[in-house]
């Protein structure tokens, strides 16, 4: 990995060679015979040049290193070429003379290319960041001159300088400043004392403040989670209970996280420098991500609860379904980006692990079947849509209440409470049984009535029953039978084959409850027995007996009379029940307690009307 540093630490071990060198008087007429040579001279050169620029005798040594073409040209220009050169020099590495061939080991050679090196990971890259096409840094060997920077070199120094000023300035490496130096205004602003004396490489004030700043995320943390709390809240009112402590899961992390960003830029501020300041900006940086993952993923909870909050107000249920996918999504994005920059933020380079996937990615496909089939199992059903969430399904042996479609899997709660996962894969090819579709609920039963009941009555009845269908709130009209059917063992049924138009199964068996109690009262009103099982043992006796009497024969206004009989007595039992001015809602139990009575004591009111009003006392 590349660091980059500026040029003034990059200058701090070159003065050091230079200022050895200088102590010799036979320095700078040293034969350049060698790269070596020619890297020593010009960088001992260039260093006693930049700290005295009206040493020309430096200079003239500096660019005497230049290509004899570069050098013979205007002075200033060659001058200028030097330094951009020397400027390159300091980017690219720290100059280690030993590594560079001396005259022994460059014998026979005619170049020598000191950067960038095929074989360094470390040039690469700065070549690939910095986008260096062809610029390099190379010696070479002259017929009559010995070693000299190329003309190449020489002509790219300046383009070569300028993109690492670039790299340098746009993309800085993450980690603290390369100086601990702050800006000069604070520094005035600190008492003498401490402003000199450090402590782990860190000046005193700088410590202080470093304190200063920690109070300071707490208190901006303590206020940012209050802000954050009122503004969630108000996102989410009305909301149930458990999705309002959505609220208070969110305003944690959101705090810290607005407390790392205050404390991340107080460092860059103080200029914290030294071991302390590596540890501190390491540590800060990781703390931010891990808070931003973190807010980020709570945030998604309470933005979801807020969509399926405006949701509840419209009609189709695919949205149910389509949110907390899509939720799902995003916490998994917010997860890779989280990873990313944490292993940014540790120097870790995920080039090797994404190639290492790549490598692995056969056996990862193969671990992986099922959990990639199960997701393009949640894609089909999302896209065919054969339930939706709060439906009621049979798939397979597994039959309940669709509670969550997910990735991976679709949750059914059962009707014994049990919750079922089905895997996705299988939807595709079960046969789902979708009972929450259905329009109509069919109910079919027998009413049995004694044997000894009169035709008249008979045919009274089933039109009554008929009646009590045609009128109640929830059966359906167009169609229905009521007939007499068969003859039984102790019997005669009459079959009830009736339909209703119902949103639940709570409803329906309400309705059916009512529809039942009414067919009881016509019954007791016309005086019709249910028959139920018995046995009727008659003993034969010899002698003769009068005969049986017959029933009157049926003239044509027979059936007409017992018809009009049974509508009447059944208009006559339903005409003063409150369904019929006011269709009752669906069958709710939010009731918690006692049932409440109107103001009489006389009357029980419906807890299952929303909107219902206490009757009168005497109606």
């Amino acid at each position: 990995m590349i660091v980059h540093r500026t040029p003034r630490l990059r200058a701090c071990p070159l003065l050091l060679i230079a200022v050895a060198i200088a102590l010799s008087p036979a320095a700078r007429a040293a034969a350049l015979d060698s790269p070596r040579a020619v890297v020593q001279a010009f960088m001992t050169a260039m260093s006693q040049a930049t700290h005295d620029p009206a040493d020309r005798a430096a200079w003239n040594q500096a660019v005497a290193c230049l290509h004899p073409d570069t050098a013979a040209g205007d002075p200033e220009s060659a001058r200028d070429v030097a330094q951009a050169l020397f400027h390159a020099l300091n980017h690219v590495r720290t100059v280690e003379l030993d590594k560079i061939p001396d005259a022994a080991a460059a014998q026979g050679e005619a170049w020598y290319t000191y950067f960038p090196v095929r074989t360094s990971a470390d040039d690469q890259a700065l070549v690939q960041s910095a986008g260096l096409r062809g610029e390099r840094i190379s010696i070479q060997r002259l017929p009559q001159e010995g070693w000299r920077f190329s003309r190449q070199t020489a002509a790219a120094a300046g383009a070569m300088s300028q993109k690492l000023d670039a790299l340098q300035n746009a993309d800085p490496a993450p980690g603290p400043p390369a100086t601990t130096a702050a800006p000069r205004g604070i520094e005035l602003l600190i008492p003498p004392r401490l402003r000199t004396a450090q402590a782990l490489g860190v000046r005193l004030w700088q410590w202080a403040a470093l304190g200063l700043l920690l109070f300071a995320a707490v208190v901006i943390d303590v206020f940012s989670k209050a802000i954050t709390g009122r503004l969630l809240s108000r996102l989410l009112r009305g909301a149930p209970d458990d999705q309002r402590e959505l609220v208070h899961r969110a305003t944690r992390p959101v705090g810290l996280l607005i407390a790392a960003w205050l404390v991340f830029g107080g460092l860059h501020l103080l200029g914290l420098g030294g071991p302390a300041g590596v540890v501190l900006f390491a540590a800060v940086n990781v703390f931010l991500v891990l808070a931003g993952v973190l807010a980020g993923w709570r945030l998604l909870d309470v933005l979801a609860a807020y969509v399926l909050l405006q949701t509840q107000r419209t009609e189709t249920k695919f949205d149910d379904v389509l949110v907390p996918l899509i939720r799902k999504g995003l916490k998994l994005l917010v997860l890779a980006v989280g990873l990313v920059y944490a292993a940014k933020a540790m120097s870790i380079d995920i080039l090797p692990l994404l190639t290492g996937l790549g490598i692995g990615s056969l056996a990862f496909a193969f671990a992986a079947k099922d959990t990639i089939e199960n997701f393009f199992g949640s894609i089909a059903v999302i896209l065919d849509r054969p339930f939706e969430v709060g439906d009621w399904v049979v798939i397979g042996d597994v039959e309940g209440t669709v509670e969550e479609l997910g990735f991976r899997s679709t949750r059914v709660r059962t009707f014994y409470n049990s919750q079922t996962t089905v895997p996705n894969a299988t939807l595709v090819r079960a046969t789902v049984d979708n009972y929450g579709r259905r329009k109509y609920r069919r109910w079919k039963t027998h009413l049995g009535l004694q044997y000894d009941t009169p035709p008249d009555l008979l045919v009274a009845f089933t039109e009554g029953v008929r009646e009590l269908v045609r009128t109640h709130p929830y059966t359906r009209k167009d169609y229905y039978q009521v007939w007499l059917h068969q003859w039984s063992a102790s019997s005669m049924d009459v079959l009830l084959y009736v339909f209703f138009e119902v949103p639940d199964w709570n409803t329906e068996l309400r309705e059916r409850e009512r529809l039942f109690i009414d067919v009881v009262r016509l019954a007791d009103q016309l005086g019709v027995q249910f028959a139920f099982p018995t046995q009727t043992v008659h003993l034969h006796r010899a002698e003769d007996g009068p005969d049986p009497v017959p029933a009157e024969l049926p003239t044509s206004m027979t059936d007409r009379r017992s018809l009009i009989k049974g509508i009447r007595t059944a208009q006559q039992i339903i005409a003063g029940q409150p369904w019929r001015d006011h269709k009752p809602g669906p069958q709710t139990y939010g009731q918690v307690g006692p049932t409440p009575i109107d103001e009489a004591g006389n009357e029980i009111l419906d807890p299952t009307a929303p909107t219902a009003q206490a009757p009168p006392a005497n109606s």
